[in-house]
């Protein structure tokens, strides 16, 4: 029995640090995370490290933990293409099954791709008095028709800038975006496309207010499976079995063979009744 987690303990997996928040493609990305054991037991944590970058490196391990200890760990992961003039944001994923039980913890990563602003370009500079035109993110949760939180989905998300920046949301459903610097979100109309396979696209425009975070609440709908279509009657009436002809009817002429055995029977009875008759009778 899976002991009951301590009121202030800490989490059983999460992200300490990565490298760089804004890279280019094909850049390497380190985060660093730690691991816990908050059961009364030794345990083997199982750790994967996954998400929209390749992991190379510290992918998987698995440490035997006992009771209250802590362990860090480091994995390398690189960033991946991405179309020109885009920057796509996607996240680091940290999962650990330890007891039973599954934990995770996500980081944001945002790819720059050719065209774009160079990571920390355009970088607010101290003292600046300037007013923000920018949001400072637009977040939201992803649902189905049912209300059950939804993972894995595709989420582009567009600015009245016209800059276009991708993420998927968590196995909470939840997503999130930050401006920063080299990736602003300009504040008016904000679009957000979400998508997913067995899933009708959803799409949703928010208003977004300078310095402000842009909440967006989607719903997807499944696809409804074909319907099955009735047999017409034209193939119906040619598939009908047809009706059993009886051994009389299918019966083939008869051979030659057979003829001449009906004809034998014949004459031998003639034979027989013209030899029983007297002597006299035999002459005309």
């Amino acid at each position: 029995m899976s002991a009951a987690p301590v009121a202030g303990a800490p989490a059983p997996v999460s992200i300490l640090s990565v490298s760089a928040e804004n890279v280019k493609p094909g850049d390497k990305v380190r985060v660093q995370f730690r691991v816990t054991n908050n059961g009364s037991r030794a345990e083997t944590a199982i750790v994967v490290v996954s998400g929209g970058l390749q992991c190379t490196t510290g992918c998987r391990v698995e440490p035997n933990l006992k009771p209250g200890q802590s362990q860090d760990f480091q994995a390398t992961l690189v960033a991946p293409q991405v179309h020109a003039g885009e920057i796509s944001g996607l996240n680091i994923s940290v999962g650990v099954r330890l007891d039973g039980q599954n934990s995770f913890d996500f980081k944001m990563v945002y790819v720059h791709g050719p065209g774009t602003s160079q990571p920390g370009a355009g970088a607010p500079q101290p003292g600046g008095d300037e007013p923000s035109s920018e949001v400072d993110g637009v977040s939201g949760q992803v649902r189905d028709a049912s209300g059950k939180a939804i993972g894995g989905v595709a989420l582009t998300v567009r600015d009245s800038a016209g800059h276009e920046y991708r993420t998927t949301s968590d196995q909470s459903g939840r997503f999130s975006i930050k401006s920063g610097a080299g990736k602003t979100i300009a504040a008016g109309r904000i679009t957000v496309v979400a998508a997913l396979d067995g899933y009708r696209t959803a799409r949703t425009t928010v208003r977004g207010s300078a310095g402000d975070t842009a909440s967006v609440r989607l719903t997807l709908t499944a696809v409804a499976a074909p319907a099955t279509t009735a047999p017409s009657p034209t193939a119906t009436a040619a598939e009908a079995p047809q009706p059993e002809t009886s051994a009389a009817e299918a019966a083939p002429p008869p051979s030659n063979l057979s003829a001449t055995r009906a004809a034998v029977r014949c004459c031998r009875s003639s034979w027989a009744a013209y030899w029983s008759l007297p002597a006299w009778a035999h002459w005309p």
